[in-house]
């Protein structure tokens, strides 16, 4: 019988790895698989650890294009903003997909194990609370549920006392000559945002005039890459 099993080798496949990177090395496969603790028997449990995990780590890529979007818009690149805020709004698309697996899971399979995480709750998560500062919804009260961790408790005080996306975004086009309120400018940026009539005004300007008002216009829709 002829042997006729396909072998990658002898199309060049590297196939030994003895001393050399691969691909779980490189990605830490083995330490992200073995990162699943379930506290009960419940069937139901690994699927929401798994959930919540996979959702931290979009967010934590979601808070590295923000991140950078921030910096190239605080050095009048926008352009170069476009994409990172592109895929941060895909990635918000991938976190509300994901959803439709979490709720293959009904609320007596959930009640099977929820007494037994005690109070842990998605509304600790840090990066969450991360990504509403980054991008300006900022209530300090918030930082109540992370005074227990003085690491994220510095870090979530250090975003607060940055610029917002939003913050970076009205100075960009203020210095396109745009009339952003100087109060709105030197505001302090640790307290929530306030209406102001003075911005409102700014955009209805840019929106009645696009062609007028082009750079600061432009940035507003998400550059989405194709399909």
């Amino acid at each position: 019988m002829t042997d006729t099993a396909f072998d990658p080798a002898r199309d060049g496949a590297q196939m030994s790895f003895d001393g050399r990177m691969s691909y779980g090395d490189y990605l830490q496969i083995d330490r992200i698989l073995s990162a699943q603790h379930c506290l009960t028997g419940a069937h139901d449990e690994l699927l929401f650890i798994i959930q919540h995990q996979t959702s931290e780590l979009w967010m934590r890529l979601a808070l590295h294009e923000i991140d950078a979007a921030r910096r190239m818009i605080a050095a009048d690149q926008a352009r170069e903003a476009f994409k990172m805020l592109a895929r941060v709004a895909r990635i918000f698309e991938q976190l509300n997909s994901a959803w439709d697996v979490l709720r293959t899971m009904t609320p007596s399979d959930y009640s099977r194990f929820r007494d037994d995480l005690g109070q842990s709750s998605g509304f600790q998560s840090w990066q969450y609370r991360l990504i509403e500062y980054a991008v300006g919804n900022r209530n300090a009260a918030m930082l109540r549920p992370h005074a227990h961790r003085p690491d994220i408790l510095a870090r979530l005080e250090a975003e607060l006392a940055r610029p917002s996306l939003y913050d970076v975004a009205l100075a960009h086009v203020a210095r396109l000559g745009l009339p952003v309120p100087e109060a709105v400018l030197a505001r302090d940026m640790r307290q929530p945002w306030q209406a102001d009539d003075g911005v409102r005004a700014m955009w209805e300007g840019v929106y009645r005039d696009p062609a007028r008002h082009w750079e600061a216009y432009e940035p507003t829709f998400p550059k989405w890459p194709a399909a």
